[in-house]
């Protein structure tokens, strides 16, 4: 990954959050609580989930080495203590929370730079393992996780009745025959 690459795909999770989030609000909250049967169950809880993960990702990356100014900003999120800890009590809380999220995570990776990739970060995972891994490798698997459960949300949408629409990325890829 280079920091090319990070700030499109900061720039790709921002729009698809915005995205998944004005299509479930178009839903009541009933449905968007409801039971889908899916790994966090409902809708809600499938978008918390995005933003739990990426709040303990962005704790663990606010240790490297760089010490990214933009992570001082992470004192008004809270580390959650659980992958299913709710953050907000409503969708439209939730929303607010993502956007702010959002907003901290394309400052921070307009801070990258190619020799803060190649840097080695230990972190604890939730069961309190230890782990050493290079912060690129690290950084991929952050975009894709949201990637992953974003996919999960727009197809609990779809079967709730909500087209969330285009989804991919390449919509956001700079064409080079123009």
């Amino acid at each position: 990954m280079t920091p090319q690459i990070a700030s499109l795909m900061a720039e790709y999770n921002r729009w698809m959050n915005e995205r998944m989030f004005e299509a479930a609000a178009t839903l009541d909250a009933e449905s968007l609580a409801a039971d889908r049967g899916a790994f966090f169950g409902s809708i809600l809880g499938t978008l918390n989930h995005i933003a739990v993960a990426d709040t303990i990702w962005l704790h663990r990356f606010a240790r490297h080495e760089a010490s990214f100014p933009a992570l001082d900003a992470l004192s008004r999120f809270p580390q959650p203590s659980s992958l299913r800890q709710s953050l907000a009590p409503d969708l439209a809380s939730l929303r607010s929370y993502r956007g702010e999220l959002d907003e901290l995570i394309e400052r921070w990776v307009a801070e990258l730079r190619p020799e803060h990739l190649a840097a080695e970060i230990a972190y604890a995972n939730m069961a309190g393992a230890v782990s050493s891994r290079r912060f690129d490798a690290l950084l991929l698997h952050f975009f894709n996780h949201q990637t992953h459960h974003r996919g999960q949300a727009s197809t609990l949408l779809f079967q709730a009745g909500v087209d969330v629409g285009v989804t991919d990325l390449l919509t956001l890829i700079p064409r080079s025959d123009a």
